[in-house]
């Protein structure tokens, strides 16, 4: 049979379900929206009045991002939404009903309608702009327009010295040439002279002259002309020449009400509103995580290792059972580029009784858990939604897995507080071999802690191994450095390709302080062939709370499931051969698998290798729950082989069991026109289109088939 006809035959066979996507289009985890730049804006004069009126209210405290994201939305309920949580995340009590932040932006806005109004409504003037900012000034000095002094008025402020912003400063409004509105004084951009009238006797005075302008100003208005220079007081630049401080004081300001706000919630609203209830969508909660490749050294196989930590944990109260309890949902999936190669959802439902109740609040709880991925560049994102009080968190990081079988290189350093033994069967995250890592997301260690380095050298050379090492550098990121050294000779552990070691260090060995961590894989002319940091924290206390990791293990007697995904991860990438080879593999350590039978049968007719197809099918024979995929397949991989005739007794029998699959009856219906059964086949699409009645190109065929 030619390609093209092959091809013809296969694109009929899938017809129906094109149609159903088309008619039908669902979201799920792999549905990740486009990139902000790819998706749809909505103008702000096309916003319901009331939308446009919360634009306004937050015209100087919403973020460019959430801006962004507010006006890709399409729906007045997700506008809502969107609201309720962009004042969520601003309020000061969120254990309290009241928005103090809310009411102070509702007050401010009306204030400066009422105050400020000019040619244009108050709010969208400077000054309503920096009260609606910054609020009351704590003092003012107004200069009407007298002795030589343009209409002005200075506002001070006091701060805390936090968001980047001086203890004291002052800002200018000034009316620009003696009239007009007020508009707010850059020293370094207008320049002192802008704010001395345009009088005769003044009009001559050159504006980078600044000294002859602070002595002029000086004798105007005394208070005036400090300020004028610079709005922090006590700086000035070489011959009262104004600096970019002030400059940079005022972009500062307005940068202040997004500042200390962790604003991906904006972000993950979006990506995540399809797969996110309504009530938990204004829940988002902060987290820390820890995402890593681990290379198995006796699967020899590489796995993504993950902790996700929410900074918020909400427990409920069961009492028949006198227990505690959470349940949270951790949704993975794993991109490359926009295409979702790998999904799973897992449960984790807790339980605590309530001597621990106290332990579990002042530490928390870390989620865990571990899955195999080939070679490659990819975006990770976990998603986790916690049923007790309906609060969700996202957790996302870049992930490289290189390719085996390269020169040697230092997978690691995973750092951790504790090493806990586990049976070599059992496959738990950041684990290798018997020994577990007991990690902490936040990487912060008490001076009372062991830290544990665990790291491995992979594909490592006999020669490397006898005359090679490992150099361990810690390094303090203080002014006042603390420096340790340890060597690690590879000998020291018997060969293995992948030769996992762990190096403890007492932290009490060092200071409070930032680390970095540097492991240098070293040769035996002492050359680095590979370099790999981490940072970590070590805190003054001698002990600091670490989440209680929660994981399920996974026992390597069903080791055949993990070739199954990692060819589940290759088809998606179209890699054919690999997913091929990962198919195979599991089919032959378990033959009796009836799901991944049917699905690496189905791949099989999908790279046109029928015969195999047809083999590997056999499996299901006489297994009653898989009777209808048995023939199904069976008829499909018939159908491409060219033998028609098989194709129809094997379909025939599959509509015994069910007979609503689009795709199938589209299939038959083929078979039957291929085999001149024209009547047979018109009664197979039209079976089809009872079905699914949006199938355009199956009425095509219906049409050509009556007029006939």
């Amino acid at each position: 049979m030619g390609k093209r006809t092959l091809t013809l035959i296969m694109g009929l066979v899938l017809v129906a379900a094109s149609d159903l996507n088309a008619a039908q289009t669902q979201t799920t985890p792999a549905s990740k929206p486009k990139a902000a730049g790819q998706r749809q804006s909505t103008d702000v004069k096309g916003l319901d009045p009331l939308y446009q009126d919360f634009l306004k209210l937050a015209a100087y405290i919403i973020s460019p991002k959430e801006k962004e994201v507010f006006l890709e939305l399409a729906t007045n309920r997700d506008r809502d939404i969107f609201i309720e949580d962009f004042w969520k995340l601003r309020d000061p009590t969120p254990g309290t009903p009241e928005n103090e932040y809310k009411e102070e932006i509702a007050r401010r806005f009306d204030h400066a309608n009422k105050r400020f109004s000019e040619t244009r409504p108050g709010w969208m003037t400077d000054r309503g702009r920096i009260y609606m900012i910054l609020g009351e000034p704590n003092s003012y000095d107004r200069y009407p327009g007298t002795s030589g002094i343009v209409p002005c008025e200075v506002w001070y402020y006091y701060t805390d010295g936090t968001k980047d912003l001086p203890t004291h400063f002052g800002l200018i409004f000034y009316q620009e040439k003696g009239g007009g509105g007020y508009k707010l004084y850059d020293p370094f951009v207008d320049g002192p002279k802008s704010l001395i009238e345009p009088m005769a006797s003044f009009r001559t005075l050159d504006p980078t002259d600044y000294e002859t302008l602070n002595d002029t100003i000086q004798k105007l208005a005394p208070a005036l002309a400090d300020i004028s220079i610079s709005l922090i007081p006590g700086e000035f630049g070489f011959g009262f020449q104004p600096t970019s401080r002030s400059t940079e004081l005022l972009a500062s300001i307005f940068q202040t009400p997004f500042k200390g706000l962790n604003l991906t919630y904006a972000t993950h609203f979006f990506d995540y509103k399809a797969l996110v209830s309504t009530e938990y969508l204004t829940n988002y909660i902060e987290s820390d995580g820890l995402a890593t490749v681990i290379r198995d050294p006796v699967l020899d196989l590489s796995f993504v290792h993950f902790s996700v930590f929410p900074q918020k944990l909400s427990l409920d109260f069961y009492a028949p059972k006198d227990q505690y309890y959470c349940n949270f949902k951790v949704d993975v999936s794993l991109r490359c580029g926009e295409t979702v190669v790998y999904q799973y959802a897992k449960e984790f439902a807790l339980y605590f009784l309530p001597s621990d109740i106290e332990r579990i609040r002042q530490n928390g709880i870390a989620l865990e858990d571990t899955f195999p991925v080939n070679e490659g560049q990819y975006m990770l994102a976990i998603l986790v939604q916690n049923s007790v009080a309906k609060e969700f968190t996202v957790f996302e990081r870049s992930i490289s897995v290189p390719k085996a079988g390269g020169p040697p290189y230092l997978n690691g350093p995973f750092l951790g507080y504790k090493v806990r033994t586990f049976p070599n069967d059992i496959l738990i995250p950041f684990k290798t071999l018997d020994r577990k890592l007991v990690v902490d997301p936040k990487m912060s260690f008490g001076m009372g802690d062991e830290i544990d380095v665990m790291f491995s050298v992979v594909d490592l050379p006999e020669d490397l191994w006898r005359n090679g090492e490992v150099d361990l550098n810690v390094k303090g990121l203080s002014r006042i450095p603390v420096l340790k050294n340890y060597m690690l000779r590879l000998t020291d552990s018997p060969y293995s390709r992948v030769l996992c070691l762990i190096k403890t260090i007492a932290a009490a060995e060092l200071i409070p302080d930032y680390y970095e961590l540097t492991l240098s894989l070293m040769g035996a002319d002492k050359k680095v062939l590979d370099e790999k940091s981490t940072q970590f924290v070590i805190s003054p206390e001698n002990a600091v709370a670490h989440p209680v990791a929660n994981a399920k293990g996974f026992s390597l007697s069903n080791k055949f499931l993990l070739y199954y995904q990692l060819a589940r991860q290759s088809d998606k990438m179209n890699i054919n051969d690999q997913a091929e080879a990962g198919y195979a593999k599991g089919f032959s350590m378990n033959p009796s698998y009836k799901e991944g039978v049917g699905e690496y049968a189905r791949f099989l007719l999908k790279v046109h290798l029928f015969d195999r197809a047809l083999a590997v099918v056999e499996s299901l024979k006489g297994v009653e729950p898989s009777r209808y995929d048995y023939f199904q397949i069976k008829g499909m991989a018939d159908m491409g082989k060219g033998n028609y005739a098989g194709a129809i007794n094997n379909f025939l029998e599959a509509t015994k069991v069910y007979n609503s699959d689009p795709v199938l009856l589209n299939a038959l219906g083929f078979c039957f026109l291929k085999t001149n059964q024209k009547d047979q086949a018109l009664n197979a699409y039209k079976a089809s289109l009872k079905v699914n009645d949006k199938q355009e190109s199956i009425k095509k065929i219906v049409e050509a088939l009556e007029k006939k």
